[in-house]
């Protein structure tokens, strides 16, 4: 099984929905779903530069007019999707994400803060907040109104810090702007840095992945994350060919990585994700999966309900991309579902069981069990013995979880545990 199979962040991914006909009206889908505690994201789909590596759903530059066109689009949908949710309906946390949302100016981040709290309600004050940024967009004016807003997790776009690995990665950057986006980063005060890293760059070597690591140590983030580099179709790196022990370089690379945090004083989270020991721990890391309750805004947000996953039209193709966020910012109708997977109770064991084993702590057995009546080696005994043969499971008395050699094939585990009908789904996907 290789190692490098699929980054899971969540299940079923996109590539799995498919147009819902007729479209559901949010109000019957939120009827009686807890609303206490709920995730907010929203989606900013702009960059400044689309890097070689990058398949997310996002626009590069903006005509004028577009950014304030989508956040009326953005507003418009808050107002439909408030109104869905119950009266007393209540946020725990929220979170900006992209693209990069500090694509947006000092103003627009502004209203992107005004219209979430007075058109969803929501504190940002009181609940963390996730925000993501590029270094040559962390600038003195942005950071100001982020941090003024109450923002508790500034993540930061790196990379690597080593110019030459930049450029292979297709990532116009110098390593003096993202230090003096560090500096400014740390001056505004964040309770919680997050420096995002790659792994498996053309070029890159044991010994340079260790000098960009301790280069983001110097900063003494609060978070590190560890991304392995995959090449996709569509993006800009898809055109170069691969080593053919590329698997065993990235392994190689995650391990020395993982070693050297661990030495450091951090704790491995997940495959990606280390936090420094002591660091900020009343704020929540990695958005938790097993639980539904997420609320998404903006073109290329999901949202998660008991019975169904939805969002709308996901696309990686640059024209494909645009055709999308104009359609958004003319939508008048956000009262509907658009594209989404149902979720049956099958879907929601494997992904509870999947969102959980990818995570350091692992399964805890009485809540899977006090959730579904049965266990996890019950629903799932050839794929679970297919990980105990690896040797890839800790199996103890009250939790299941992945041994160190099992996190770090969490990108084969994670794929292992998808539903035939969700690969079907996404072997049918065109990508565009």
């Amino acid at each position: 099984m290789r190692p490098y199979e699929s980054y899971v962040y969540a299940y079923p991914h996109k590539t799995a929905y498919r147009p819902l006909a007729p479209r559901p009206a949010l109000r019957e889908l939120w009827a009686g779903e807890p609303q206490d505690a709920l995730s907010l994201y929203l989606h900013i789909p702009f960059c400044e530069v689309r890097c070689g590596f990058c398949n997310l759903f996002t626009r590069i530059g903006s005509p004028d007019g577009l950014t304030t066109a989508y956040l009326d689009a953005l507003e418009r949908q808050a107002v439909a999707v408030r109104a869905a949710l119950d009266e007393d309906a209540r946020f725990a946390v929220a979170a900006f994400g992209g693209g990069t949302p500090t694509y947006l100016t000092a103003r627009e981040l502004e209203r992107l803060c005004d219209l979430t709290e007075q058109r969803m309600g929501v504190d940002l004050r009181a609940v963390p907040l996730s925000v993501e940024a590029s270094p040559d967009t962390a600038t003195t004016d942005r950071l100001e109104v982020l941090a003024d807003r109450g923002t508790t997790r500034l993540s930061l776009g790196v990379q690597s810090f080593l110019d030459e690995e930049a450029r292979s990665a297709v990532r116009p950057q110098k390593r003096a702007a993202v230090e003096a986006a560090l500096g400014r980063i740390r001056a505004a005060g964040f309770p919680v840095l997050n420096i995002d890293l790659i792994y498996g760059i053309d070029g890159q070597t044991g010994a340079s992945w260790l000098r960009s690591i301790d280069a983001a140590l110097a900063w003494r983030p609060e978070e590190l994350y560890l991304y392995p580099l995959y090449v996709r179709p569509l993006t800009g790196l898809a055109r170069r060919s691969t080593p053919q022990d590329w698997d065993d370089q990235r392994l190689a690379l995650y391990r020395s990585g993982r070693d050297h945090l661990l030495a450091h004083g951090y704790r491995q989270v997940s495959m990606r994700m280390f936090r420094r020991a002591g660091a900020a721990a009343e704020v929540t890391g990695e958005y938790s999966c097993q639980t539904d309750g997420m609320v998404g805004l903006g073109c290329g947000a999901r949202s998660y309900t008991a019975g169904l996953h939805y969002s709308f039209d996901y696309a990686v193709n640059a024209t494909e991309v645009r055709g999308i966020i104009d359609d958004y910012v003319t939508t008048t109708d956000f009262a509907h579902a658009e594209r989404g997977w149902p979720m049956d109770r099958d879907e929601a064991r494997r992904r509870h069981l999947l969102q959980s084993l990818l995570q350091a702590d692992g399964l805890e057995l009485a809540d899977y069990r006090s959730r579904f009546g049965s266990t996890p080696a019950e629903d799932f005994p050839v794929e679970l013995a297919r990980f105990a043969e690896r040797g890839w499971l800790a199996d103890g008395p009250d939790r299941l979880a992945l041994t160190a050699e099992g996190l770090a094939y969490s990108d084969a585990v994670g794929p292992a545990l998808f539903s035939p009908a969700v690969r079907g789904r996404m072997d049918g996907h065109i990508a565009r």
